[in-house]
C-alpha cells in the first residue's frame, strides 16, 4: 500500500492527482475550521488554537486514512504545522516560546506512533505566482496574507527540506502547472510521481 503526503508551497489540490492514481485524497479542513477566520484578523491571539486544531484534525484524519484498504493523498502533510506554521508564528512572536515548546511536545507524541508516508510531495512555487493565486482566489480570509509571509514559509520550507528524511521526497516546481487546461501536465506528474513510488530515476548528464 502506498501513501502520500504533500507540502505545499503552491496551490495544487490532490483531488485531481488522487483520482488518475486511483488513491483515496483527504483535505485541509478550510470551510469547518472553526479559528481560521479569528486567526487571519489576529494572528497572535489564535495562533496556538490554530495549531493545536489543525494538530488533532491532521492526526485523526491520517489514522483514519492508514486504516484504509487503498492508497491515499493528502492534501497538507502533519508533519508541516511544526517546522513551518508554527515556527512562523514564533518567529514572527505571534506565538510565546512556552506555547510553541508546549505544542513541539505534544506534536512529537502524536507523530511518533504515525506510520510513515510513502512519498511526501513538495510543491514549490515562487512568491510572486503564490501572491497572484491568493488574488485569484479571493479568498475573505486570505486577504491580510502578505508576500513578506509567504517569503517566511518558503525559507522554513527550504530549510526543511533539507533535513527531511521520514520518507523519499519528491519536488515540483508548480510555476506553470496547469492541470485544467494542459492534460499533458498532470499525465507527466502522475508517471513522476509512479517512478519515485517504484524506485525508479533517470539522471541525465
Amino acid at each position: 500500500r502506498a501513501g502520500a503526503g504533500s507540502a505545499r508551497t503552491g496551490g495544487t489540490r490532490p483531488e485531481r492527482l488522487g483520482s488518475r492514481l486511483g488513491w483515496q485524497p483527504a483535505f485541509d479542513s478550510v470551510v469547518d475550521n472553526p479559528y481560521l477566520a479569528d486567526f487571519y484578523t489576529d494572528m497572535r491571539a489564535w495562533g496556538f488554537q490554530l495549531q493545536v486544531f489543525f494538530l488533532g484534525h491532521r492526526a485523526n484524519q491520517y489514522m483514519q486514512l492508514a486504516g484504509l484498504p487503498q492508497s491515499t493523498i493528502l492534501d497538507r502533510s502533519i508533519y508541516e504545522d511544526a517546522y513551518i506554521f508554527c515556527r512562523a508564528l514564533n518567529h514572527m512572536g505571534n506565538l510565546e516560546e512556552r506555547d510553541y515548546q508546549s505544542y513541539l511536545r505534544v506534536y512529537n507524541l502524536v507523530v511518533r506512533n504515525l506510520p510513515p508516508p510513502d512519498l511526501l510531495i513538495h510543491l514549490r512555487c515562487p512568491v510572486s505566482v503564490l501572491v497572484e493565486r491568493i488574488r485569484r482566489r479571493a479568498r475573505s480570509i486570505e486577504t491580510s496574507i502578505s508576500p513578506d509571509y509567504l517569503a517566511l514559509l518558503e525559507r522554513f520550507y527550504d530549510e526543511w527540506m533539507k533535513d527531511f528524511d521520514i520518507c523519499p521526497v519528491l519536488t515540483i516546481r508548480t510555476d506553470d502547472l496547469d492541470f485544467v487546461n494542459r492534460s499533458q501536465h498532470i499525465d507527466l506528474v502522475v508517471q513522476i510521481i509512479q517512478d519515485k513510488l517504484a524506485g525508479k530515476e533517470e539522471v541525465v548528464f
